[in-house]
């Protein structure tokens, strides 16, 4: 029962927060340095696959342990960890590889996703504790 509450409350904030930020934080910077290369209408089943894995990870590595061990704060650093390692992978690949790629998307997009972790690991894990 705790890994779906984990789960569920991690993909919903997950979600709604990212929308948020994909829409008015990350698309403004990504038109101006590649927007040719933009869809007008996302690959929604790509990004299905992205939030559903990425979330069963989150909830894998760091917020199933912090809530065995009664850490929420665990949850909060080691979620920026992982997001870090994440979404830095994503930016410093395509930052060394693609042409129109700017420094401004890799700190723009690597900061949020390591606070989006974070902030998603330790807020489901406090949801996790106050229902069990």
């Amino acid at each position: 029962m705790q890994i779906l509450v984990l789960y569920f409350s991690t993909a919903l904030l997950f979600l709604a927060a990212d929308a948020v930020a994909l829409r008015l934080l990350m698309r403004p910077v990504f038109e101006r340095h590649v927007g040719e290369w933009l869809l007008d209408t996302p690959r929604l089943g790509a990004a299905a696959v992205f939030y559903l894995f990425y979330v069963a990870g989150v909830v894998w590595f760091v917020s199933l342990p912090a809530l065995r061990a009664d850490a929420p704060v665990a949850a909060l650093r080691d979620g920026a960890l992982l997001g870090a390692i994440a979404y830095g992978t994503y930016e410093m690949t395509n930052y060394a590889t693609l042409k129109g790629w700017s420094l401004q998307q890799v700190a723009v997009d690597w900061l949020w996703g390591t606070a989006l972790t974070a902030a998603s690991a330790f807020v489901s894990v406090l949801v996790a504790r106050s229902i069990a």
